[in-house]
């Protein structure tokens, strides 16, 4: 099982940063364990003085699959959930401007929570998903992958080109505007549709 994150997917999130737009998807990947398991705190990185949420949809992926032509590409997901892409956004900026890789700063262990995952045809609207999250009980972020400047079956293709897809993978998809910091107390509520998915505590 892999994780892959797609990177700048929505121009509000790109607005807030300062970034360059992209014309094809962005992705990076994070390691097996890199996932929060459920029931599970999130524990604070002592390498870190500025932990970030991004909030994404993650699809997950039901067969393997490369070279996936993007008209086939919606029969290689049948599921998706709401995760959190964190980001020691310090070790980042860091990285940046040495001109070094930055997967220190996005693939440590459990820096990938992701909730319960839902039929993708069982929900009210396929083509316009809503997610969120609420953080100490207040909105942060709300989204939806209409939104999205490359929508799911552009980035499997895309991404199924360099890397073979197996059946278990996750593909986190990109996070809207508002995304911020994290402190020890606080919880993480995330929500597809209206409905939680998946809760934690940051200690």
């Amino acid at each position: 099982m892999k994780i892959i994150c797609i990177g700048r997917n929505y121009l509000a999130h790109i607005e807030e940063l300062d970034r360059d737009l992209p014309t094809k998807p962005l992705f990076f990947m994070k390691p097996a364990s890199a996932l929060l398991l459920p029931h599970n705190p999130f524990f604070y990185p002592d390498f870190s003085k500025e932990i970030n949420y991004e909030t994404e949809l993650v699809l997950r992926i039901c067969k393997p699959g490369r070279s996936i032509a993007e008209k086939f590409a919606h029969k290689y997901y049948d599921a998706i959930s709401v995760g959190i892409d964190f980001t020691a956004r310090d070790l980042q900026r860091e990285c940046i401007a040495k001109g070094h890789p930055w997967e220190i700063a996005k693939s440590f262990d459990s820096s990938a929570p992701i909730g319960e995952f839902r039929k993708i045809g069982e929900l009210p609207n396929p083509e316009s998903i809503n997610f969120g999250m609420k953080l100490n009980g207040e909105w942060v972020q709300q989204g939806k992958s209409s939104d999205m400047i490359f929508g799911f079956d552009k980035i499997v293709s895309y991404v199924s080109q360099f890397v073979t897809l197996k059946e278990g993978d996750y593909i986190f998809t990109g996070t809207p505007r508002g995304v911020g910091e994290v402190h020890i107390g606080d919880k993480l509520e995330l929500f597809l549709e209206g409905e939680m998915v998946f809760w934690f505590w940051v200690k």
